[in-house]
């Protein structure tokens, strides 16, 4: 993925207002992030940990997501699967929720997807980062097809949300 600005990030949100953009709060090292090995950029708010956005490209142009999660509960200490990239954690897995975008979204229409807590799917397909134990199932994909199928089931999600 190319390196986003701050103001490319903000730009490209297509699930909230364009004053709600500019008030969200973008990571601020978004220079010392590794852009060659993400396929999208995750983050939470750090003032309201129920906030989480991406931002990411696709068809050349990039396009971001507002979500609303909730904060880990005692249920959720049970092995649970990304619907992202599929590396499995205990306890690090969320339901994350995207307002629909335009005026679906406006009637409060919404679109749910179980990700990783953290919003770090990239990592975990490269291994980059680890999820502990059994976190990887083990595949006879390359690398690549992992990743291609990540990107697959991020645009799959955000076609949900744009449509």
């Amino acid at each position: 993925m190319k390196p986003l600005t701050e103001q490319e990030i903000r730009t490209a949100f297509v699930n909230c207002t364009k004053g709600e953009s500019k008030r969200l709060s973008v990571p601020r090292d978004l220079a010392e992030r590794p852009w060659d090995e993400l396929d999208f950029l995750g983050w939470r708010d750090p003032q309201a940990p129920d906030r989480a956005y991406l931002a990411t490209e696709l068809d050349g142009r990039p396009v971001a997501l507002a979500l609303r999660g909730t904060g880990a509960s005692s249920w959720q200490t049970r092995r649970s699967m990304c619907s992202i990239c599929l590396t499995t954690h205990t306890g690090g897995v969320s339901l994350l929720v995207a307002a629909k975008a335009g005026r679906a979204g406006q009637q409060g229409n919404s679109v749910g997807a179980y990700m990783c807590s953290d919003l770090a799917c990239p990592l975990y397909v490269r291994g980059r980062k680890d999820a502990g134990v059994g976190a990887r199932l083990p595949e006879s994909l390359t690398l690549e097809e992992k990743i291609q199928r990540t990107v697959a089931n991020l645009a799959a999600f955000i076609a949900k949300v744009t449509a």
